[in-house]
């Protein structure tokens, strides 16, 4: 299992555009992906559940990998939440 975290820099959070950039990304991968801020959880390969964490600018959330291809998972979507949010 591999964990890292990331405060939301943008302005407006993780809305809709950067949440289905995140999710598809999260949909490539054969690794379970959770997305997590304070103490709720969300499948980070759905984006209704993504978009329900209601993650602002200032938030930190965790995503966290778990299998197959779980570092290189981790990796990417932290560098995409790096580009876009």
């Amino acid at each position: 299992m591999k964990t890292v975290e990331y405060t939301i820099k943008d302005e407006l959070g993780l809305h809709a555009r950067p949440a289905g950039l995140f999710v598809k990304e999260a949909v490539k991968n054969p690794c379970k992906v959770t997305l997590s801020k304070g103490a709720k959880n969300a499948d980070a390969k759905k984006i209704f559940s993504v978009m329900g964490l209601g993650v602002k600018c200032g938030d930190t959330v965790c995503i966290t990998c778990d299998g197959d291809g779980e570092d290189a998972a981790a990796d990417a979507l932290l560098a995409l939440l790096q580009a876009n949010v």
